[in-house]
């Protein structure tokens, strides 16, 4: 969109780097949320406010130096962007959706016509309820996202039912305006049932797995890692290890894992007779005794005796995960199931142990297991969540199985398939693109 790498707008400085221009606005919270103290009601109705006035101002500056914009893509939780980008006459308005598109189903069906079903299970405290979703293979309470169990105005989570429904509510567009597409990180294969339930009702474009590195290959740490990786020597310790051995375990940037947790998934690993490679970030451990404590228990993992001299574990703060999940060595991927890791494990064929913990991650488990047969949703404990030895040695097992893995192999074909010249994936982003043309003439 704009030439000239160091100009500014109003003041405001746009800068560019790999032929994308960056131009920032504000959503009042430009020190950061504390997401574990901070108020999430407030965080939004802020957010709303400012980042509307302050989205507002940059479309006009745009606009006034002859830069309009011509397209906005927002992702969820951010609905009111739409009306904004309405208001400045942009032609094109999409939702870039970073969750199953059988997640936004069950939000869009939710919202029109299931929600008294969902409101059942959920009352009748049964996870493994069943739960009715137009279009949709029969799914249990647990498989549907979590924010559909919220039940009280008190659930601090409570506030971010309006802006879904907000965003539903876009969508459903009418003859006299134009329609919010949905670019979804997906591919059709992927999810079939899903995209043939919303698209009478939706315009949903798939364009995924919307993953670099089926693009570009591996030349280091990506620059938009939150963190450090510790070095390559984890790359070259799975060098090492023979071929699919390696149980690979992380549960993303924001999970934190207790105490009790990494006693439990330390004393699988030392059973295992598996090599293990662990990704536990430093921020993980609340005090010191809590990571002296830890470090005793990773240390006795990783230290633990292995048959054939193939296997011995390492733990790491951070790492390149495209780059171990497409490394040979590595046979399964235990992982929260966020949508991201979901994906990457798939576009590698590296079978998936699920261990979803809240918001859409219980649909990918879903996904995982019972759609694709891809890997296997390992049962937390009830009382406290935590995934305890016997199950996470048994899920890992199952899931470095014959037949897990051919299917794992088979979904990594369909999905580079897909984002492959000429694929639906690409195809679809294509088509997306001339839209746009077509819309800004």
């Amino acid at each position: 969109m704009f030439a000239d790498a160091t100009s500014a707008v109003g003041g405001d400085e746009i800068r560019e780097e790999g032929g994308v221009a960056y131009a920032a606005y504000s959503d009042g919270y430009d020190g950061g949320f504390d997401r574990t103290a901070g108020d999430y009601a407030h965080y939004m109705s802020q957010v709303r406010l400012e980042g509307a006035r302050t989205l507002s101002g940059l479309l006009r500056r745009l606009g006034d130096r002859g830069h309009p914009v011509t397209c906005a893509v927002y992702t969820l939780l951010m609905p009111w962007v739409a009306g904004v980008a309405r208001a400045y006459g942009v032609a094109v308005v999409a939702v870039f959706w970073i969750q199953p598109v059988t997640a936004l189903a069950a939000y869009y069906h939710y919202f029109r016509g299931s929600r008294e079903a969902v409101m059942v299970a959920a009352a009748s405290r049964d996870p493994n309820a069943e739960v009715c979703i137009p279009g949709l293979p029969p799914l249990r309470f647990r498989d549907l996202p979590s924010f559909l169990a919220v039940t009280s105005d008190d659930d601090p989570f409570a506030c971010l039912i309006p802006e879904f429904r907000e965003l539903i509510d876009a969508l459903d567009g009418d003859s006299e305006k134009p329609p919010t597409y949905v670019v979804a990180n997906t591919f059709d294969a992927m999810e079939p049932d899903a995209l043939a339930s919303l698209r009478p009702h939706v315009e949903v474009v798939t364009v995924g797995p919307v993953l670099s590195f089926l693009h570009d290959g591996h030349d280091g740490n990506s620059p938009n890692d939150l963190f450090d990786h510790d070095g390559e020597g984890y790359l070259h310790w799975l060098d090492t290890k023979p071929a699919k051995s390696v149980v690979y375990i992380s549960f993303g940037s924001t999970s934190v894992m207790s105490k009790t947790q990494v006693a439990e998934i330390a004393e699988a690993m030392s059973q295992s007779n598996r090599p293990f490679l662990w990704v536990l970030r430093k921020d993980n451990c609340r005090d010191k005794d809590e990571g002296d404590a830890i470090k005793g228990l990773l240390a006795t993992a990783s230290a633990a005796t292995y048959d054939d001299d193939a296997g011995g574990g390492m733990v790491v703060e951070w790492c390149d995960q495209a780059r171990v999940l497409s490394h040979p060595s590595v046979g399964c991927f235990v992982t929260h199931c966020g949508w991201n890791s979901t994906l990457e494990s798939v576009a590698c064929g590296v079978p998936i142990v699920a261990a979803p913990q809240y918001s859409d991650q219980g649909t990918n488990a879903w996904l995982v297991e019972r759609a694709l047969g891809v890997g296997v949703r390992a049962a937390a404990r009830a009382e406290d969540g935590v995934l305890e030895t016997g199950e996470l040695r048994r899920c890992v097992e199952i899931a470095t199985s014959e037949a897990v893995t051919s299917r794992a192999a088979s979904c990594k074909e369909e999905a580079r398939v897909a984002v492959a010249d000429g694929g639906g994936s690409d195809r679809s982003l294509m088509e997306f693109v001339r839209r746009i043309a077509r819309g800004s003439t």
